[in-house]
């Protein structure tokens, strides 16, 4: 009789583990490509403000730039919330957003601040 109760406790030990693993990989599917849209980005960012630095192009010219990628990568960013400040000392940019994730159970609020500043070597 007890051999019964232990085979049905493992069998909902088992199920519990796959809900927590699928709900892991449901999170993982949503999380991760804002993450990888935010690097790609910031890597957007770096290259901008590289090239700026040498070429010097206007403030607004680089927001464009930087814009154009927000919206081919579908971020929730405004073009107000890039920040760029060009001098003939570097280039700083930087832009501020929040990504919301829904996650069917809970919205999670994913905020990121990708900023660089890159310097002029004289």
């Amino acid at each position: 009789m007890s051999r019964k109760r232990e085979r049905g406790g493992s069998r909902l030990k088992a199920i519990l583990w796959l809900l927590v693993f699928v709900a892991g990989v449901f999170t993982a599917f949503k999380v991760v490509p804002v993450y990888i849209d935010n690097y790609s980005l910031q890597d957007k960012m770096q290259t901008e403000a590289r090239f700026a630095t040498v070429n010097r192009p206007t403030e607004d010219r680089i927001r464009d730039d930087i814009f154009k990628e927000i919206q081919d990568l579908e971020i929730p960013a405004h073009r107000e919330d890039i920040k760029v400040e060009a001098s003939p000392r570097g280039v700083k940019i930087s832009v501020d957003y929040t990504v919301n994730v829904d996650l069917k159970v809970y919205q999670l609020k994913l905020h990121f601040n990708p900023a660089v500043d890159n310097r002029a070597l004289y």
